[in-house]
Order: structure tokens, then sequence, then C-alpha cells
């Protein structure tokens, strides 16, 4: 495939999955962190909240998810962090099995 393929949303996802929170040992979309994802042919923005508000993680985190994103999508890729507070529930379905949580 050319370099002019369309990247997704959903590819984004797949790709982010590479990124490991080092405290919990999870991915970044199993535990529902990605919030929002804008996609533009010349520049992409992604919202990101962490599991916990003094993570100490979130200034690696944030960076990796960025980086990663950025070198799938081929475009400038911004990251914000999302004031939402994260509980279990915004796992990825059958995600929180492994910690016995539902």
């Amino acid at each position: 495939m050319s370099d002019t393929t369309i990247k997704t949303e959903d590819g984004l996802k797949e790709v982010l999955r590479s990124v490991i929170d080092p405290e919990i040992g999870m991915n970044v979309i199993e535990l529902g962190l990605i919030r929002h994802v804008d996609i533009q042919p010349d520049r992409a923005n992604i919202t990101m909240i962490m599991t916990t508000p003094f993570c100490p993680y979130a200034p690696q985190l944030l960076e990796q998810t960025r980086r990663t994103a950025q070198e799938y999508l081929r475009v400038p890729t911004t990251i914000e962090m999302g004031l939402e507070l994260w509980d279990p529930s915004m796992m990825e379905e059958g995600a929180a099995d492994d910690w016995g949580l539902f």
C-alpha cells in the first residue's frame, strides 16, 4: 500500500495497542484511555485520560501515544490530557475479566 492509504481511527486504535501502561500492564485501548480521536488530512489530535489523576507515568504514556500515532498516521499529531475521571467501566469489554473486577 502507498503512503496515500487512508488511515482510519480503527487502524490507529490497533496500533495504539502497543502502548502499555507500565503500572497496570494493559494497553491504552484495553483500559479505555483514548477518549477522542480527530484525524484530518494534514494533522491529528487525540484526547487521552489517565487511570488516576496523579499517574506517575502520565508524561511517558502521553508522549508514547502521540509518537506512535504520528508514526502510523504520518501527519503531525497532538495529544491532550482530558479531564474526565477514569473508571473500570471504560475498559474494553472483557478486559476487566483478568482483573476480576466484574
